[in-house]
């Protein structure tokens, strides 16, 4: 079999990704990477015409997030479900805000979506984790493209270091980066939002009546962390202020985060999918010792 045609595979056991992807802190920094990614006009036109984030958000948010869980966690699966994705995004296409017409395959707009997710978590860790060392920064960033291979996002299409990366990056947020009609929905305060329908049937009914009072201030919490755990550069690009008084509440609460998570249990800090795969990985090592 040749380079070319070898099945990608997850980024490995004991990694950076394995220990960041599946912990808890890690749905904090998703809004961020999201809103990032649909402030390209290609991209945004892609979710504003074809996706529904409007009619269904937890159903598209439980599907999006067991996906990237796949991603690092899915072994064999890995690989197939990078391959659903393609298949999925094959008849996406149309024209953006910009009059230009796009393709959700199209590699320049493919691989942004999944680059956004290397500043983000490297980003955030100053907040909710441990700052990384200049080792585990290219650790995460060499995982993130064994991530985009599984996605089928060619080596071509992404820069291959991260000294490549960062004028890549800038030059995305220069030429092609603005606010447009998905980012204000993804940032607003009052926008409609159902209930959620996923969980036990007594948590539901209960979540349904206390929504109206409950969906405020989770939608202002939502808009803080959003535009609080995106690169600043990345913020100012979109046109997202942001105050030094934010950025005092940010720290004191990323202080919190950071205190808390990591004494928690394992079943309550990792996502399932994660702390299965971490379990397996334990059970095997201590077979083989």
């Amino acid at each position: 079999m040749t380079h070319r045609d070898a099945v990608p595979v997850p980024p490995p056991p004991g990694g950076v990704l394995w220990s960041l992807a599946g912990d808890v802190r890690m749905l904090l920094t998703l809004p961020a990477a999201l809103t990032m990614q649909v402030a390209h006009p290609a991209v945004g036109a892609g979710v504003d015409q074809h996706s529904v984030f409007r009619t269904d958000p937890w159903g598209r948010g439980e599907r999006s997030l067991r996906s990237l869980q796949l991603w690092v966690y899915g072994g064999e699966r890995a690989a197939e479900e990078g391959r659903r994705l393609r298949r999925l995004h094959k008849v996406i296409q149309g024209t953006d805000a910009t009059g230009r017409r796009y393709h959700a395959l199209t590699p320049a707009y493919y691989a942004w979506v999944h680059a956004t997710g290397y500043p983000v978590f490297a980003h955030t860790q100053q907040y909710i984790g441990r700052p990384f060392t200049d080792a585990q920064h290219r650790e995460l960033y060499t995982e993130w493209l064994q991530v985009g291979r599984i996605l089928g996002i060619h080596d071509r299409d992404m820069p291959q270091t991260i000294e490549e990366f960062w004028p890549y990056y800038r030059k995305v947020l220069a030429d092609e980066i603005a606010n447009n009609v998905v980012v204000e929905e993804l940032v607003a305060t009052d926008r409609p939002v159902p209930p959620p329908d996923r969980g036990p049937l007594a948590l539901r009914l209960a979540l349904r009546v206390l929504w109206p009072v409950l969906l405020p201030p989770l939608a202002r919490f939502r808009r803080f962390v959003t535009i609080g755990f995106m690169p600043p550069d990345a913020r100012e690009a979109i046109g997202l202020d942001w105050t030094d008084e934010q950025e005092r509440k940010l720290r004191r609460f990323g202080r919190v985060v950071r205190a808390v998570v990591p004494v928690l249990p394992e079943r309550l800090r990792y996502l399932p999918l994660a702390r299965r795969a971490r379990a397996e990985f334990r059970h095997s090592v201590h077979r083989r010792a």
